[in-house]
């Protein structure tokens, strides 16, 4: 009896915000994976441990959750003005599917300090310390994310938050248009079947999300991982909303078409702020928040606040008219958004030209740290 022997992979295992994923520089890769195609996802489907029907991924790196089943590649980049290329995969727990439509920004401030760590930022630019830019080139929603990573004695000193800029974050996904609002108007009326009329406000920044009020859909927006994610008939009624506004978006031509793109768009509810208590137990008062949002991915509510989706009400907020901003107390250049995890603050510089918004830059502040470094183990016939 022959038993398929193990390969081992240069890899690292990163947080970055609240989520983790495994890190890889793209010349590490196994010579099949270094390029798009099915043996680059085979080879990363067995990394994390998936598909696995008990949701448990004992047999892999990724932790069973969207938030924790990501896989980053990095690598130098020829790109003018930018040091590193990113591409970013989000990987299905209990399916074969490999989803490369989005990015991750809270993963992006772990870039930063892994291309430092990792060599791929020449070391004359560490030498002096300080705040080192890290310019990210993000390969899956073609644009530019500076890191601002503090570095001392060459290193980047992960237990200081790193800054965030997400340049001209309106994104262009499926040759849908790069307009920050794909349907051209600040709120829509959405018609779902079986559920009714909602105002939805559509935005195409950071990542495509489909915002809508948490009252018209039977919440107060403060709920918690376990009230949504074990309540199937919940889970049926946002992934039907979120396919339907995914075609008024024009990313997808029919709803059945949206189980083949769970990572985009995302859907969110919004509510103003509010008191209520985070997963973690900790009070989180209604003062100290401008609204509370939670955030649908790969069919579950999120447990936190992905970076991309921030970017989104970061921008929609700053301008009165959206659900998100009718929504939103306090300044308009910032928000501090009230999540299941805690809070997270945002800012958003946009402009009105010609009729049409323009989103500047968005930014926020960030953690990221290593949590392993060495090599991954894969059986041979993966790749």
């Amino acid at each position: 009896m022959t038993h398929a022997p193990q390969i081992k992979i240069p890899a690292v295992y990163m947080r970055g915000g609240t989520s983790k994923g495994v890190f890889f520089r793209l010349q590490d890769l196994p010579e099949a994976a270094r390029v798009p195609g099915e043996a680059r996802d085979k080879f990363l489907l067995r990394v994390i441990g998936s598909p696995d029907p008990y949701a448990k991924h004992i047999d892999g790196m990724g932790g069973a959750t969207p938030g924790t089943s990501k896989t980053v590649i990095v690598s130098r980049s020829a790109r003018p003005c930018h040091d590193v290329d990113c591409l970013f995969g989000e990987v299905d727990v209990g399916n074969s599917f490999v989803d490369w439509n989005g990015e991750c920004g809270s993963l992006s401030a772990a870039v930063g300090a892994f291309a430092i760590g990792s060599g791929i930022i020449h070391r004359e630019r560490l030498r002096r310390g300080g705040i080192v830019d890290v310019r990210i080139w993000q390969a899956n929603i073609g644009k530019t994310i500076i890191v601002r990573v503090p570095v001392v004695h060459g290193q980047a000193q992960e237990t200081d938050d790193f800054q965030l800029e997400f340049i001209d974050p309106v994104v262009d996904v499926k040759g849908t248009g790069s307009a920050m609002f794909p349907t051209g108007k600040l709120w829509d009326e959405l018609d779902v079947p079986g559920i009714g009329t909602l105002p939805a406000t559509l935005v195409n920044a950071g990542v495509p999300t489909i915002f809508v009020n948490a009252t018209d859909i039977g919440y107060t927006g403060t709920a918690l991982q376990e009230t949504i994610n074990g309540d199937p008939k919940a889970l049926a009624m946002f992934e039907t909303i979120r396919a339907h506004g995914a075609v008024r978006m024009g990313l997808i031509g029919q709803v059945e078409e949206a189980a083949r793109s769970r990572h985009v768009p995302k859907l969110a509810f919004v509510a103003p702020p509010a008191d209520y208590v985070s997963t973690s137990g900790r009070q989180i008062a209604a003062g100290d928040i401008d609204l509370v949002v939670r955030v649908l991915s790969m069919g579950k509510l999120h447990d936190a606040m992905m970076d991309t989706v921030a970017v989104a009400i970061g921008s929609a907020a700053a301008i009165h008219g959206t659900v998100v901003g009718q929504a939103a107390a306090g300044d308009d250049r910032e928000v501090r958004i009230g999540h299941p995890s805690g809070t997270l603050r945002v800012g958003g510089d946009v402009l009105q030209i010609g009729g049409e918004w323009i989103v500047i830059k968005t930014m926020m502040r960030q953690s990221a740290r290593v949590l392993m470094e060495g090599h991954v183990g894969v059986p041979d016939e993966t790749v």
